[in-house]
């Protein structure tokens, strides 16, 4: 033993840690590590009463508390621990996950758990010493931890993290919670810079874009060049030629099988069209995924982290981004509240805010696992979801992780956004746009532009929508305390001692009592609406209760406008009439705003233009594109003369049989010519590219016109280049798809059996996917301790305390687990290797029919429209399977009422067997055992 290694092992072996013992679970048993060293293994029952409100050290309280069945738990959580040494380190949530990101290496059974979990504790307390000999680190760790600990009765980990730092804990001490966690001192100040100059028009040539796809295969990961990739990056570069005709963008459509490496592709170009034309080109994803292998790939182009860190930028609409104001209200409540989590929450948001590189809560550094052990109040909602930012009236604003966001966006030669983002700045490009519209985009996942947009351009009428709009006027009502601020205390000082401003934030703010103010759901139930929009809001759940099928099932209830019942059209005349009354001060006082940045130009400072530029933004957007939305759905009601380019109708939303929200709702039948038409007045190139762009009826004009449909290509201008290159990898050796014909899709213990026969087969490496949130558990229930008896771990969506990306980080740290999950699973997961080598679906996923669906239908040609959903959601799936050349999978499909029409979403040359379960389960074996698994 080096004696290095003999000093650390000293140091961790005198480190204090609970006298406690170490329990994990599985879906039978528990595993106990006692602190003599003794482990032993029980059943849950019996687990419950040894350690009936003993300490316990666990990893993820709220799942190990779920899966014992009881909430009596003393627990030392493990991952909070990890959250506070490293808080912006990733991990996988489990005791093996913590030990891999440790560098711990243990056995990898049951038994082997909470060895690892032990060591795990060891290495974490140890881990702090490191921060002895800097001074202002070691207060910092300690004030907080102090905080937390609020007087002996917070966190557990209190004592322990003083210990290991040599310090002595004293549980009676006073502390200032708000100075122990005003973090926001030592972060960095971003500085305003000068606009950046309009971008050249320097055309990018193919050979030029394929040279620099070359250099960019040279750099870390060894990749050889393909000729698919080189044909693809050659076809991207035509997107950045020249614009030749206002409002007439050049549009590609590239088809890039699985494989070809069509991110390298695209980036290859447009970052010499970037650097000669000094603007930025925006790559604009759909999933986390994706946009962390950008991430990755943009290594290879830019391997100095510093010119990295100039070059790119990642964005994201303000709702993901913690907002540090939110975070100093929290921590200054922290003190008084009444439960331990809240400074618990605050502790470890302090030690991620010192830590984390952009501040982003939904991906980045920003551990996903971290709101099931808090709650969403002490995380996820710090950032500023109803947009409610003060701006530069904000001690914080020059600190302000958003707004640093996009200004290095405006500097950046390529800026990494999402659907959503870019959907957002396109809707508000006829009114008013916070950033300054690039003019280049790459949309990656293309086959989700449709839905994106779909959400992008409705409108909805609801109590939700109404109140959240009445929040962001009022700021919180009703005496709790909470971090709303409402419309007045945001503008209050930039209006002041101007008469009329102040009367038009008047109006505003008597026109909005119209609004369902708090207690909204609760007044339904007693049938005592309030005020012109819960009274028209109470009818229409009237009259979708009366006319819906499905009332005593869990999904959510539908019915079409009209007839309307006695008494909704007048109470929509009222709610048209108190909605004018509200938008009209709005867009007075919005044009007030915009005149004085006129007017004043010459005296405004920078910051109180950019708050002055920003609230009228704010104003005009809710007054023109939210409540004007709103009134003409309610013109339409009173007139009964239907736009057919809209669908109309009233729903009561569920979640499992319960009523969460109830509105009137209008969708664009086909959402992709409001986006068309928006986009092409700023764009002159768009790429939209994805492996599943066509449909796969076999004809090759009928697929590429289900590409142009659903992508507005036409709409953008009338001759889009297509392009299409195969996936390199062997679907045909690698790939198998079964469809079952002997297992009843109706009797749920059959395919419960199906789903534990098919895992079995494959030894784990399974995602199970649902049609039907109730089916996924009734299935979890009968199999996990069946696949747990057999050493195969099952997760599952909707049933573990977990979030999504969290249960995908876990199945794809464990080869031998399983997962079941529905369409986000499907469309959000990422997995090559062995951890997922078998796709089983448990029905035919049509479309469930719903009013929008039948309009949609009608328009995009019937049953075509219903096939070319289903087939692109079976190509989805079946394309999760093989990531990486050497990756084998199977795909089953348990419904035997699988039409050979939809045959055509798997590739060419797959062998596609139609057996029963028996044969199946031979085949896959077989399949399976020609390679090597686990």
């Amino acid at each position: 033993m080096s004696g290095h290694v003999a000093e650390q092992t000293q140091k961790r072996a005198r480190v204090s840690m609970p006298a406690a013992a170490v329990i994990t679970v599985t879906a039978r048993t528990t595993t106990a590590l006692s602190p003599d060293g003794e482990i032993k293994s029980y059943p849950h029952d019996q687990a419950r009463m040894i350690f009936h409100k003993r300490p316990v050290i666990v990893c993820h309280a709220p799942y190990t508390r779920h899966r014992l069945g009881t909430d009596d738990l003393i627990a030392y959580d493990v991952l909070e621990l990890f959250a506070f040494v490293h808080p912006a380190k990733f991990c996988v949530p489990t005791p093996f996950g913590i030990a891999t990101a440790l560098g711990i290496h243990v056995g990898d059974n049951s038994e082997d758990a909470p060895l690892a979990l032990h060591e795990s504790v060891r290495v974490l307390l140890s881990d702090l010493r490191a921060c002895e000999s800097d001074q202002e680190i070691r207060a910092n760790l300690l004030g907080i931890a102090d905080a937390m600990g609020a007087q002996g009765k917070g966190w557990v980990w209190t004592p322990y993290i003083f210990s290991a730092l040599n310090a002595e804990y004293d549980p009676e001490r006073q502390i200032l919670t708000r100075t122990a966690l005003n973090i926001w001192k030592n972060l960095p100040e971003w500085s305003e810079g000068a606009p950046p100059p309009p971008a050249g028009h320097d055309s990018v040539s193919g050979e030029e874009a394929r040279e620099r796809l070359r250099s960019m295969l040279t750099q870390g990961r060894s990749a050889e060049p393909r000729p698919q990739q080189m044909d693809y990056t050659g076809q991207i570069a035509s997107i950045f030629a020249p614009a030749q005709n206002a409002d007439q963008p050049h549009v590609l459509l590239a088809e890039a099988g699985t494989g070809v490496g069509k991110t390298l592709g695209y980036l290859a170009p447009s970052s010499v069209w970037a650097e000669k034309n000094g603007g930025p080109v925006w790559v604009s994803t759909y999933t986390r995924n994706l946009q962390r292998q950008i991430g990755q790939e943009l290594e290879r182009l830019y391997p100095d982290p510093m010119v990295r860190d100039r070059a790119v930028a990642i964005r994201k609409g303000r709702e993901n981004y913690l907002c540090l104001l939110n975070y100093e209200d929290l921590a200054n409540a922290a003190a008084l509240a009444r439960h331990a989590t809240q400074i618990i929450a605050a502790g470890l948001m302090a030690r991620w805010i010192s830590a984390t590189k952009d501040g982003d809560l939904s991906g980045g550094d920003f551990p996903g696992w971290l709101p099931a052990l808090l709650g969403y109040g002490g995380t996820t909602s710090l950032a500023d979801k109803r947009g409610e930012c003060i701006h530069s009236a904000c001690d914080h604003y020059h600190r302000c992780f958003v707004e640093r966001s996009i200004r290095k966006a405006r500097h950046a030669d390529i800026v990494v956004a999402n659907h959503a983002l870019v959907m957002i700045n396109t809707a508000l490009a006829g009114t008013a746009t916070p950033d300054d519209q690039p003019h280049r985009y790459v949309f990656d996942e293309g086959h989700h532009l449709f839905d994106a947009a779909d959400g992008a351009f409705s409108g909805n009428l609801s109590a939700r929508e109404t109140a959240d709009l009445r929040r962001w006027i009022f700021g919180q009502e009703g005496g709790k305390r909470s971090r709303a601020r409402g419309l007045k205390r945001r503008m209050e000082d930039l209006i002041a001692g101007d008469g009329a401003a102040e009367e038009d934030l008047e109006k505003i703010i008597q026109a909005a009592h119209s609004l369902p103010g708090p207690g909204w759901s609760k007044r339904f139930k007693d049938n005592a609406a309030f005020g012109a929009t819960e009274q028209f809001l109470a009818l229409v759940y009237q009259q979708v209760y009366a006319r819906a099928d499905g009332r005593d099932g869990p999904y959510s209830l539908e019915c079409t406008t009209l007839p309307l019942i006695d008494g909704l059209g007048d109470a929509a005349r009222l709610l048209k009439s108190r909605l004018n009354d509200l938008r009209t001060p709005m867009m007075v006082l919005a044009g007030r705003l915009r005149r004085r940045l006129g007017e004043q130009s010459a005296t405004l400072d920078t910051d109180t233009r950019r708050r002055l530029e920003s609230v009228a933004a704010s104003l005009q957007r809710r007054g023109e594109v939210t409540i004007g939305a709103w009134i003409a759905m309610l013109d339409t009601l009173e007139s009964g003369n239907a736009d057919d380019q809209f669908v109309d109708w009233m729903e009561i939303e569920r979640i499992e049989g319960q009523a969460i929200d109830v509105g009137l709702y209008r969708h664009w039948v086909d959402p992709m010519i409001p986006f068309a038409a928006a986009m092409k007045t700023q764009a002159h190139g768009i790429a939209i590219t994805s492996a599943t762009l066509r449909d796969g009826t076999g004809d090759e004009e009928e697929d590429w016109r289900v590409a142009i449909e659903r992508t507005g290509a036409l709409s953008l201008t009338p001759s889009p280049h297509r392009f299409a290159v195969s996936s390199p990898y062997n679907y045909a050796d690698q790939t198998r798809v079964y469809i079952i014909t002997d297992v009843r899709k109706d009797d749920l213990d059959q395919v419960a059996g199906a789903y534990q026969a098919l895992f079995e087969a494959a030894g784990g490496g399974g995602l199970g996917l649902f049609t039907a949130i109730q089916r996924l558990r009734a299935v979890r229930d009968r199999i996990a301790p069946k696949l747990e008896d057999n050493g195969i771990a099952l997760y599952a969506q909707h049933v573990d305390e977990m979030d999504t990306g969290t249960l995908v980080d876990i199945f794809r740290a464990d080869t031998h687990a399983c997962l079941l999950g529905t369409d986000a699973v499907r469309d959000g997961v990422d997995v090559p290797g062995d951890s997922l080598r078998m796709l089983v679906y448990d029905r035919v996923p049509w479309t469930r029919p719903t009013i929008l669906h039948k309009a949609r239908r009608e328009a995009f040609g019937k049953r075509r429209y219903d096939e070319l959903l289903t087939r692109l959601k079976l190509r989805q799936a079946f394309g999760r399977l093989v990531r990486r050349a050497d990756d084998r999978g199977v795909f089953v499909m348990l419904d035997s009422m699988l039409p050979t029409r939809l045959h055509g979403a798997f590739p060419e040359g797959v062998t596609i067997e139609r057996v029963g379960l028996a044969d199946a389960v031979k085949g896959i074996k077989e399949f399976w055992s020609t390679d090597s698994v686990g």
